[in-house]
């Protein structure tokens, strides 16, 4: 197929460009590289023999959307491109909603004028909020804690409408808490160029040695151990769900469906002070911690149960948490300040 993957550039879109190029597909990248490098081109050239096509503009450009669907008869989008930082989702509400509901308008009215109508949606098991019940299913309410989660929740409606309202159109969402580790190969990772906010990418920072310490935000959690549980999910394995969820859309059986959300992960739930101790494992290095005050928007714990994801997509041979250090680390240690590492 030929598939346009907005925020491409950035860390789960990179990847998952790889897995659409090793699949045999066609790949046009757009993104606006506000928290990514044009460099990953060069490593995802590296990897896969091919450069996907790029243009650098933002979603909420409706007509340079549809333009360049028209020009490379896009028959699919995954969809990225979308701000994530949960602390800043407060200060920047507006943004937010801008960026991430209005971005999201902008593409559907760019892939309506171009008859593009199957659509793989990032979406956040964040949509949750604080659960009753662990392993979180889909069926659970949305119960948003924070603009961004909010702005997925919303998003998701939209998608859900339009699917119900319109059978031309055909949507898979898919819910994931923390995409981590990186391409086994070293060559393409976790680099934001915004605010460093994700647990692993910080204590791989740490480790490196361009962070002093890490903050554990709260360690009295409703947890075992105090600390914040998430369900970290190895990004290769995100970007393969996509893939087979590009499938699923493009199969007969699923027609008419609509839109269909499910969750990706590994099905457990790891605390901050555990991710803590797998990366001093994986790196050798002993990590330093100061404990401060939860974070607005913070929830004790989110893991999924990822049953109907096996069922919609098959079984998945999840890696696991050392396997997600371990990648981690291996990108960092050889580009310690990212994609700018190698550049003379």
């Amino acid at each position: 197929m030929r598939v346009l993957v907005t925020g491409g550039c950035g860390f789960i879109g990179s990847h998952q460009t790889v897995a659409l190029l090793a699949a045999g597909h066609h790949v046009t990248i757009v993104d606006n590289l506000s928290n990514a490098s044009v460099r990953v081109l060069d490593a995802i050239e590296q990897i896969t023999g091919q450069r996907p096509d790029f243009h650098k503009i933002n979603v909420a450009d409706t007509a340079a959307l549809y333009e360049i669907m028209r020009q490379s008869s896009t028959e699919a989008v995954i969809h990225f491109a979308a701000s994530k930082h949960v602390p800043e989702s407060f200060s920047r509400c507006l943004d937010y909603y801008e960026n991430n509901v209005g971005g999201l308008l902008s593409l559907l009215r760019a892939c309506e004028h171009a008859s593009v109508y199957k659509i793989v949606f990032s979406s956040s098991g964040s949509v949750y909020g604080e659960t009753e019940t662990l392993p979180i299913k889909e069926s659970h309410r949305h119960a948003p804690s924070n603009p961004y989660s909010s702005s997925k929740s919303m998003a998701e409606k939209i998608l859900s409408d339009l699917c119900d309202n319109d059978q031309r159109w055909s949507v898979a969402a898919l819910r994931y808490f923390n995409p981590a580790g990186a391409h086994h190969s070293g060559l393409i990772g976790e680099d934001p160029t915004g605010l460093l906010s994700n647990l692993l990418p910080v204590l791989m920072h740490v480790a490196v040695g361009n962070k002093e310490s890490v903050s554990i935000f709260g360690e009295d959690f409703n947890t075992p151990d105090g600390s914040g549980v998430r369900d970290y999910v190895h990004v290769e394995d995100v970007a393969e769900a996509h893939l087979r969820a590009l499938k699923l859309l493009d199969s007969p059986a699923h027609k008419k469906k609509g839109f269909v959300a499910m969750n990706i992960g590994r099905g457990e739930g790891v605390s901050v002070k555990e991710m803590i101790a797998a990366v001093e494992h994986a790196t050798g290095a002993p990590i330093k911690t100061e404990v401060k005050p939860r974070r607005e928007g913070d929830v004790s714990a989110l893991y999924a149960d990822c049953s109907l994801a096996t069922g919609l997509l098959g079984e998945m041979d999840y890696k696991s948490l050392d396997q997600i250090c371990v990648d981690a680390w291996r990108w960092q240690k050889h580009n310690p300040s990212g994609y700018e590492s190698n550049v003379r």
